[in-house]
């Protein structure tokens, strides 16, 4: 495995023995991870980040931002501290490509953040900002852009291509040389069938079984996958 970013390895022995420590003020936890989002995929965030033995400074999350979440501070995405490291855990691709614009505007750095159960095999890249989750499996000569997400007990088959700030839900399965486009997302139990290409934005919903390319921006569930009323051209 590759990563093309600041990536995240575990301590020395000297930090590994309490990977969880109590934060000191925001300006001193440069070297610590921040997690964008305190909800659900955060804190899995977390959970990878504990397994690991990676320092997690807080949480930042406006709707949260002042209170504490699993013993950790959260602050506004805006009081980032200078420089320091971060991962988004948040489901929603726009809402991953907003705040990786205003923390970028802090001088924040985007992390990559691999849960030691997970495999990644030889000649797999994965850019700035991604998350894996354990139990993930992604194959040989996968490219994962930006920001994107492979969440726990999903698999990505070799060749495959995923662009930013895609998302495979748990228990998805991407077969070999499938292109995920740009803001793509392949739901729970879902098949994406080899050589297929789901569009920028798509949604593949929960168990659906894709057989067919999915255009742009549009929802297909159902085996074999089909758009949904109302959300978008044929598959």
């Amino acid at each position: 495995m590759s990563t093309m970013s600041q990536g995240i390895s575990a301590p020395d022995a000297a930090t590994a023995t309490d990977p969880h420590p109590a934060p000191g003020p925001a300006a001193e936890d440069g070297g610590a991870l921040w997690i964008a989002g305190a909800g659900g995929v955060g804190r899995e965030a977390l959970d990878t980040a504990l397994a690991s033995g990676v320092r997690v400074a807080g949480f930042l999350d406006d709707h949260r931002a002042g209170g504490r979440v699993r013993g950790l501070p959260v602050l506004a995405p805006r009081q980032i501290p200078d420089g320091a490291r971060y991962v988004i855990g948040i489901a929603d691709p726009g809402v991953r490509q907003r705040l990786a614009l205003l923390l970028a505007e802090r001088g924040a750095r985007p992390a990559t953040l691999v849960h030691p159960r997970a495999v990644v095999a030889p000649e797999t890249e994965l850019a700035e900002g991604c998350i894996v989750l354990g139990g993930a499996y992604i194959s040989s000569s996968v490219r994962l852009g930006p920001h994107s997400q492979v969440h726990y007990n999903a698999t990505v088959g070799h060749d495959a291509v995923l662009g930013e700030r895609v998302t495979v839900y748990p228990g998805g399965n991407v077969s070999g040389s499938v292109l995920l486009e740009d803001d793509a997302t392949v739901g729970s139990n879902a098949v994406v069938l080899q050589g297929r290409t789901v569009g920028r934005g798509a949604f593949v919903g929960a168990a659906a079984v894709v057989t067919r390319d999915v255009p742009p921006h549009t929802t297909v569930i159902g085996s074999p996958a089909r758009p949904m009323p109302g959300r978008g051209g044929g598959a």
